[in-house]
C-alpha cells in the first residue's frame, strides 16, 4: 500500500491505496464519494466522470497513485454553497430522469465552459461524446446548455 495526498473538492486529504486501485475505487469504497458512478468500467459511457487538474477524465481507467499531489473535484465540489447555473439550468429544463449519468455530463460540460463560455451545438457534442443517457435522447441536455449559454441551436 502506498499513502497518497490530493485535494479533493478543494480539501486536501490523505488516503492509503493499493497500486491496482482506481480513482473511481477510492473515490467510492474508501472516501464515501458516490457521485462517481461505476458503470462499464472500461471509460465508455462516462458515468464516472471527475475534473482531474480541471480535466474531465474517466476515474474507472486511472490508477489512485497517479493523483498523488493532484486536484480531483467532483459534482459535489462544484456545488458546494449552492447548485451552479449549468445545475439549475438542467433542472428547469428536466434534463435528466433517471440521474445515473448527470455527474458525469455535469463536469464534462463544466470542464468546456470554463474554456469556452458560448460553445455552438456541435462543440457541446464533442464535449459529451462517450457520455451515454438511456432517459434522455439528449435533447433537453442541449436545451439547457444551449440556454444557459445564450446559443441558438
Amino acid at each position: 500500500m502506498k499513502e497518497i495526498s490530493f485535494n479533493l473538492n478543494f480539501e486536501l486529504r490523505q488516503v492509503r491505496v493499493e497500486p491496482s486501485e482506481t480513482i473511481l475505487d477510492v473515490l467510492r469504497d474508501k472516501l464515501g464519494v458516490k457521485s462517481p458512478k461505476c458503470g462499464c468500467e472500461r471509460g465508455d459511457c462516462g458515468a464516472c466522470t471527475v475534473l482531474l487538474d480541471g480535466k474531465a477524465v474517466r476515474s474507472c481507467l486511472i490508477l489512485a497513485i497517479e493523483i498523488d499531489q493532484h486536484d480531483i473535484v467532483t459534482v459535489e465540489g462544484i456545488s458546494r454553497d449552492k447548485l451552479s447555473a449549468l445545475q439549475e439550468a438542467f433542472i428547469q429544463y428536466n434534463s435528466f430522469q433517471c440521474g445515473f449519468c448527470a455527474p458525469g455530463i455535469i463536469l464534462a460540460i463544466t470542464e468546456l465552459l470554463e474554456k469556452n463560455p458560448h460553445p455552438n451545438l456541435m462543440e457541446i457534442k464533442e464535449a459529451m461524446a462517450g457520455h451515454l443517457c438511456r432517459c434522455t435522447g439528449y435533447t433537453p441536455i442541449f436545451d439547457a446548455i444551449m440556454a444557459l449559454t445564450g446559443e441558438d441551436k
